[in-house]
């Protein structure tokens, strides 16, 4: 019974992975890359190389993310990339296939906006199922492994510019560049909103038998602080650890997916946080400026 449990979510998420890959596809494909717009990624560089060659835009944003892919499976793994390769070389497809329609509108302002959505869609629906769309994704794992003190936003955010400084140079145009920034924008509130909501933070607690082991998990894997916290059950009077940590929201599907492949029995309460202040999070005093 348990195994056709785990094959059921297994088609269930490659289904979403399929339905994700579409909807990235027809951001590309629809909107962004017969409008000239390049909004940083893997996928922007495969828009801007498209106009040198005869390849199509599809084709040349799998060929870029070959060698990321076995960089990501000597790293982090056949697990994590086996879902990813998929996720990669279905976006191509579609990619190459939509893109023989033409542009959906050619206001290059809608199309930064439908795009930028999409793609965030896309991503968004990815993530959840414990994806990802390839790319400066990985990238910046790789880099964040090796330079710690290095912040994720700021490397996706220099990436991107200069993604976007590239196209506008290529197309001779400031106001493509300008319009794919939109796209970078929306893109990025449209993820957040997909993946966490409004919430600027969350705060996790969990109780498991197996706290010792969930606790290193979460500090190893995401970079977080764990605290632990001396309870005991009312019915059975025994002592409990339980765990709290406080994260960024976008930790917080890797937090839930480690806790529910440690302990599936545990119990735990994810609640949201508008602020956290101190280490790792927003400075006391810089944050209000």
């Amino acid at each position: 019974m348990e195994k056709i449990k785990k094959k059921s979510k297994r088609i269930f998420d490659y289904l979403i992975i399929t339905i994700a890959a579409l909807i990235y596809a027809v951001g590309v494909a629809l909107f962004l890359d017969p409008n000239n717009l390049a909004p940083g990624g893997f996928s922007g560089i495969a828009i801007i190389v498209n106009r040198f060659t005869q390849i199509p835009t599809g084709t040349w944003f799998l060929l870029f993310n070959i060698p990321l892919m076995i960089l990501g499976m000597w790293k982090f793994g056949w697990r994590f990339i086996i879902s990813t390769m998929y996720s990669i070389f279905v976006i191509s497809i579609f990619t190459n296939f939509l893109s023989v329609f033409g542009p959906a509108t050619k206001d290059p302002l809608l199309a930064a906006i439908a795009g930028g959505s999409l793609i965030a869609i896309g991503v968004g629906m990815n993530f959840r199922v414990g994806a990802t769309t390839g790319g400066t994704d990985i990238l910046v794992k790789f880099l964040r492994l090796r330079f710690q003190h290095l912040k994720t936003g700021i490397v996706f955010l220099l990436t991107d510019a200069i993604i976007i400084i590239l196209a506008g140079v290529v197309f001779q145009k400031i106001d493509t560049a300008l319009y794919a920034g939109i796209a970078v924008v929306v893109c990025s509130i449209v993820l957040d909103l997909v993946l966490y909501g409004r919430d600027e933070a969350k705060v996790i607690y969990i109780i498991s038998d197996k706290a010792t082991m969930i606790a290193k998990r979460l500090m190893e894997e995401l970079d977080i602080g764990v605290t632990f916290l001396e309870g005991s059950g009312a019915y059975s009077n025994q002592g409990k650890q339980i765990i709290l940590c406080a994260m960024k929201k976008q930790n917080t599907p890797k937090a839930e997916e480690i806790v529910k492949e440690m302990d599936s029995n545990s119990f735990m309460i994810v609640t949201s946080a508008s602020e956290i202040f101190g280490e790792g999070h927003k400075s006391y005093f810089s944050e209000k400026l």
